[in-house]
């Protein structure tokens, strides 16, 4: 095999590039109608009433911990097993990251232990909980909102890992990642790597419209442009004085005038990315249908095998960004495939044993489980243009390296 195979890699068509052109030579490259576009389409794809587009993934974790209102000393739960932005977001808030483990047969926060958790501790000690649909296999949010509610919480799904993806709740319906039927907020990110790849950019969906309002004036610098809920007078935007603005006819605001209400950011997204997102959403079932026939070939491929530990499987649902093998000798198999131009990825090394994490006061053996899945894990190929030549090659060389141990 002569070209390296990445565990991920982007799709661009003719069609993506056609678009980013004609957005490029319109009026228009940020702020434009490109944005309302793609989140009006991302926002049907998940079936949730409103989405918000932004710069990354992080900057729509960061949002949402705003706009939730985190604030100095709250304490909130999450997986280590994520990259990092699913805690940081609390702490630019000035909150508390309290890491709790994950189940080992889903790699997902383990609901059990966010339980037993909260049945310990007073009422009020935590403010809310970010599950991360790790590797494209969905949370059942259902029953986290059922003991979200017990304990007065909020939830943001950190769906980075799944668009498209989906579980069964109580009564057989699919919920779709990011519907806003569980979750307060729900993120997305369309990094290179990720279904949809826009470059950089992410995406925040959610069915409450004050939440809705509030992240659309975050995004743009905290800046309000809506007469009904200006603070200040019209003669002072005017630049009137109130007798000057007395004898004008039209008590109206001028066309120019805006407020910064809040402290907000530039997490905008440019109109360029959101058409390649757009184009690229056309594609995302025939993408993740192409990701769970890799993944049910990777599962023939290893089940039984002496070798392995634990691997990602075939599960109803499952959006499939990765597709995890859990190995003896991780390290020697990695670097064995790297020989072979094989780039599988590490994900992810347990977020609180991070030098900034363990500075607060976390260390090795706090989370067993996920320091243990740390230690196997490894993330194959795993991307709708991997062809069947390249999967066998990746298939050969794993099971190559164990029958010369």
């Amino acid at each position: 095999m002569n070209n390296p195979i990445p565990y991920g890699r982007q799709n661009i068509t003719e069609e993506d590039i056609q678009t980013v052109v004609e957005t490029l030579k319109s009026d228009y490259l940020t702020q434009g109608p490109r944005i309302a576009e793609f989140e009006e389409a991302f926002a049907n794809y998940v079936g949730s009433n409103y989405a918000v587009a932004v710069s990354n993934g992080t900057a729509a974790l960061h949002l949402c911990a705003m706009a939730l209102n985190v604030q100095e000393g709250d304490k909130v739960i999450t997986t280590p097993i994520t990259f990092a932005a699913s805690a940081n977001c609390v702490r630019y808030c000035g909150g508390e990251i309290v890491f709790l483990d994950i189940n080992p047969e889903t790699y997902l926060l383990d609901i059990k232990k966010v339980r037993e958790l909260l049945e310990a501790s007073p009422n009020g000690t935590y403010k809310g909980i970010i599950p991360v649909d790790f590797s494209g296999r969905a949370v059942d949010l259902e029953a986290f909102r059922k003991l979200a509610d017990e304990y007065d919480l909020w939830i943001i799904e950190d769906s980075c890992h799944a668009p498209g993806g989906f579980f069964n709740d109580s009564k057989n319906q699919k919920q779709f990642c990011g519907n806003g039927n569980f979750a307060d907020l729900a993120i997305y990110s369309f990094h290179p790597v990720k279904h949809i790849a826009s470059g950089e950019g992410g995406m925040i969906t959610t069915n409450d419209e004050k939440l809705y309002e509030k992240l659309l004036q975050l995004r743009t610098h905290g800046i309000v442009k809506d007469e009904n809920k200006y603070k200040n007078t019209p003669a002072f935007a005017s630049g009137l004085s109130d007798t000057q603005f007395s004898i004008l006819d039209s008590q109206d605001y001028p066309e120019w005038y805006m407020e910064m209400q809040d402290l907000g950011y530039n997490y905008r997204l440019t109109d360029f990315q959101a058409a390649l997102g757009t184009s690229q959403l056309k594609r995302a079932d025939e993408g993740i249908e192409k990701r769970r026939a890799l993944a049910a070939k990777y599962q023939e491929a290893f089940e039984n095998k002496d070798f392995i530990k634990g691997q990602s499987g075939v599960i109803e649902g499952h959006a499939y960004h990765l597709y995890i093998l859990e190995v003896e000798n991780r390290l020697g198999l990695y670097n064995y495939l790297r020989e072979h131009k094989i780039f599988a990825q590490i994900h992810y090394i347990p977020c609180h044993l991070m030098p900034y994490y363990r500075d607060l006061g976390w260390q090795e053996g706090d989370l067993p489980l996920a320091e243990q899945y740390y230690k196997n894990c490894i993330s194959l190929p795993m991307f709708p243009t991997l062809n069947e030549a390249e999967q066998e090659f990746v298939i050969e060389k794993i099971n190559s390296f164990y029958e010369d141990q």
